[in-house]
């Protein structure tokens, strides 16, 4: 069987276990439908199965292994697929390992071997996901530094990417890239509340020559200050044209109300007063008599 189905999920001729795959209808059986594309029809059970779909349409699938090893097809998506990082739940644990729920009927497998320390029902853990080369089996492994790209990586600074949060270190968070590369969010560069398994929105500051990768949650630069200059003019706009927030705020209020650091803050209230479309008061910021729009 695996020499006909892409166990990587790159391929696009093959079947691609652990992922979505698009697949024709071929027949009908009482207990669902059967869908052509891999070595042997695979079954879509009845309770899958959309209305009014007929023999010879094609369906977006998922394709995993049921309790017997055998292919089955789902029309829900699962919490990860096959080559994903992700932050998974322990539904329950038995002897030779752990089951996390990933959204679908089938838990996912974790063995004993593939865990850092030993999982509790309960809890939740980074995981990736990958296909036993021994079982054929679609499992987890929560030693996920194996499975990270060690290529020198393709960013600059300033590149906006997707950040999967990791662990809590003395410097920081580490955070998986692009489900791809690892990164550091470091403490000073961080003004919210971050926990493993959030996902977030990032930028590169840089890449080091070694290839290790400092990250942000903000934008750089200039670039930065001319956004959130615009945010804040549509914030006070449509705020009855004040905030009581200003210069003296704390940088956490100012991270919690606009998700920028208080330094992009400070930077845009200047630009907007220089040109005259802002007063600053003791009591915060308004808008100027010209620019104020009532409150909907």
């Amino acid at each position: 069987m695996s020499n006909q189905i892409d166990q990587q999920g790159g391929g696009t001729s093959r079947l691609r276990l652990g992922q979505m795959n698009k697949l024709k209808v071929v027949r009908r059986a009482d207990f669902g439908l059967y869908l052509g594309g891999g070595p042997e029809d695979i079954l879509l059970p009845n309770r899958y199965v959309p209305n009014g779909i007929e023999i010879g349409d094609e369906i977006e699938v998922f394709v995993y292994l049921d309790s017997e090893e055998r292919l089955v097809a789902t029309t829900e998506t699962p919490l990860a697929q096959v080559g994903d990082f992700a932050w998974l739940q322990v539904a329950w644990v038995n002897n030779y390992g752990a089951f996390l729920d990933w959204g679908l009927m089938k838990d996912l497998f974790v063995p004993f071997r593939e865990q850092k320390m030993k999982m509790q029902k309960g809890k939740s853990y980074l995981v990736h996901l990958h296909i036993d080369e021994e079982t054929y089996r679609i499992v987890a492994s929560a030693k996920v530094e194996r499975y990270l790209n060690t290529n020198y990586p393709p960013y600059h600074g300033g590149d906006e990417v997707s950040l999967l949060i990791w662990q809590k270190t003395d410097l920081g968070f580490k955070a998986i890239i692009d489900n791809q590369y690892a990164g550091l969010l470091y403490d000073d560069e961080i003004f919210r509340s971050l926990h493993s398994g959030d996902r977030v929105t990032g930028y590169v500051k840089q890449v080091r020559p070694d290839g290790k990768i400092d990250l942000s949650l903000q934008k750089k630069g200039q670039k930065a200050v001319v956004d959130f200059s615009e945010t804040l003019l549509q914030h006070l706009q449509t705020n009855g044209g004040t905030t009581v927030l200003g210069d003296k705020s704390p940088a956490e209020e100012i991270y919690a109300v606009f998700g920028v650091s208080k330094k992009v803050f400070k930077k845009a209230v200047g630009d907007l007063y220089k040109r005259h479309l802002i007063t600053i008061e003791p009591d915060g910021l308004h808008l100027t008599s010209q620019q104020a729009t009532p409150r909907s």
